[in-house]
């Protein structure tokens, strides 16, 4: 295979991995990973920072077009990113001390995770039986779109929703994935949002959360030109198609084979690391 032929391949994959990454909220780096390391071979701390790197055009592509239509909550956003960014530096200078199959096991169980996630319900209708008093005192309430008009929201549990974003920046920093299985978890789950809000402000969390480590990585070369750049052209087109499905878009079908492609991926990836292959 010759190195054009490698480019489109991985121009290919990267696609692929922004298109759904965009519409389930998870980050395209969730896939580009476990891609670049068991099928194209590249050793895991470069596909790290080839992915970082592809999460920040992943963000750009996604975000602009979600906060034009009004979905994304830029004050929450804002605010959780100082948790995030924290821990994205963390995670970032962990992942240089450690050894790349330990990594390997902890991306593996993040995919297995995030498979999980993707099956559980989606709150679309929101809860406002009760106000966090952090979240009024923040001014974090806000409303979203739906064919009826605008319907306002409360965000919840605050503080529980910001250690979680502090756990999804080691993440993000730790593997290179956005995380954004940890950021909807946080909103979806724990602040109690409605799904399309925190997908949305999950994508838009992403990219500044990634480039907080991506730094780090250039410091240290692993993040290799050749291979970021059929990764980021391919993942910028891919979220932005993305955006565009997600908001008529029932995604229940995407999601099952979604789940079902993490899992293989994870197992290959824990097999490959324990026989060598």
């Amino acid at each position: 295979m010759n190195i054009l032929e490698f480019s489109l391949l991985v121009w290919v994959g990267s696609f692929t991995a922004g298109l759904i990454g965009s519409l389930t909220g998870l980050g395209g780096g969730v896939v580009i990973v476990p891609l670049l390391t068991s099928v194209f071979g590249v050793d895991i701390r470069y596909a790290v920072g080839a992915s970082l790197v592809s999460v920040i055009a992943t963000s750009l592509g996604a975000a602009s077009t979600y906060i034009k239509q009004g979905y994304t909550n830029l004050k929450l956003g804002m605010f959780l990113e100082v948790a995030t960014t924290t821990g994205a530096i963390l995670g970032a200078l962990i992942a240089t001390k450690i050894s790349v199959r330990s990594l390997t096991i902890v991306l593996a169980i993040i995919l297995l995770y995030s498979a999980y996630l993707s099956q559980q319900p989606k709150r679309e209708i929101p809860e406002n039986e009760s106000q966090d008093i952090c979240a009024n005192y923040l001014q974090l309430n806000s409303v979203y779109p739906t064919v009826d008009g605008f319907i306002p929201y409360q965000v919840h549990a605050v503080p529980g929703g910001f250690l979680v974003m502090f756990i999804a920046g080691i993440t993000s920093g730790l593997l290179g994935i956005g995380s954004g299985a940890f950021k909807v978890l946080a909103m979806d789950n724990v602040m109690r949002i409605p799904f399309k809000v925190s997908t949305t402000t999950s994508n838009f969390m992403i990219g500044v959360t990634a480039a907080a480590s991506a730094g780090v990585y250039l410091a240290r070369g692993y993040i290799d030109p050749g291979l970021s750049m059929p990764v980021m052209l391919g993942v910028l087109p891919g979220a932005f198609l993305g955006a565009k499905i997600l908001v008529g878009a029932k995604t229940q079908v995407l999601r099952i084979i979604f789940s079902f492609v993490l899992v293989a991926m994870a197992l290959k990836m824990v097999y490959n690391s324990f026989v060598g292959v």
